[in-house]
């Protein structure tokens, strides 16, 4: 690819990054509707693995730590860019929320908004503990008893 063809796409490089922030955010936020989907009308303890599936994979592309390499970039384009990212995962974790507690047949007892950014903190976390990690085969195994853990803290806010 040519110099000259990304210019005629991009303005400059705040733009590109701004564009790939919106990119990356629309097929995380696509996956994760679609990682509940096959459970949707069934009460099924196995919705929890399918969200595990979603969010190892999300580890395994990385498509999370560049979101998070991003944000600390100081354009006002990639900065709006990143917090519409946000708002955008904030909502779809909302969602994947609401939708496992009703698989689940639970009902929260807190607000699912403030669990929605709870979970999104700790997949941030889970990111940037994977970079961290690079080379680490035990590391994954250890992600996946942090994620039971904190599903079962999760659900232990649950009627």
């Amino acid at each position: 690819m040519s110099k000259a063809l990304i210019h005629y796409h991009f303005v400059d490089k705040e733009t590109l990054l701004a564009r790939l922030i919106d990119h990356i955010t629309r097929n995380i936020v696509a996956r994760e509707r679609e990682a509940l989907k096959r459970f949707e009308h069934e009460h099924n303890p196995l919705a929890v693995d399918a969200l595990w599936e979603l969010i190892d994979g999300e580890l395994e592309r990385g498509s999370i730590n560049v979101l998070l390499e991003l944000d600390a970039y100081r354009g006002p384009a990639v900065q709006a860019a990143a917090r519409q990212a946000a708002v955008a995962r904030q909502a779809a974790a909302q969602a994947t929320i609401e939708l496992l507690f009703k698989i689940l047949e639970l009902r929260p007892r807190i607000e699912p908004t403030l669990l929605a950014a709870v979970h999104v903190a700790f997949i941030d976390g889970l990111a940037i503990r994977s970079a961290l990690a690079l080379g680490d085969e035990r590391a994954p195994k250890s992600w996946r008893v942090a994620f039971d853990v904190f599903w079962l803290a999760m659900l232990s806010l649950a009627e």
